[in-house]
């Protein structure tokens, strides 16, 4: 669980970095929760894959919390990858 709540951390900073330099939400749902504004958006989102990785616990699947920790971590070097290409267009 500490694995994934960093990951979930790393996911907000990152997303928030990317969207302060100008890149857009790519998925559709967190970028409709984020009209409500972008740190409430993504706590909302947050609280979301908190649900269900307490599901998941509780059905005991931990694969799926495995799996999830995958997708977030290809999701945050996804974020990386936009904030330095983003930087790197503005030199």
């Amino acid at each position: 669980m500490t694995v994934f709540f960093s990951l979930q951390a790393l996911d907000v900073v990152t997303t928030l970095i990317g969207l302060r330099l100008g890149a857009s939400e790519a998925s559709f749902f967190v970028g409709r929760v984020m009209q409500l504004g972008p740190l409430t958006g993504l706590f909302i989102a947050k609280a979301f894959a908190v649900i269900l990785v307490s599901a998941a616990l509780a059905f005991r699947r931990p694969r799926v919390v495995v799996f999830l920790n995958y997708w977030f971590a290809i999701l945050i070097t996804w974020n990386l990858a936009t904030i330095v290409a983003t930087v790197a267009t503005r030199r």
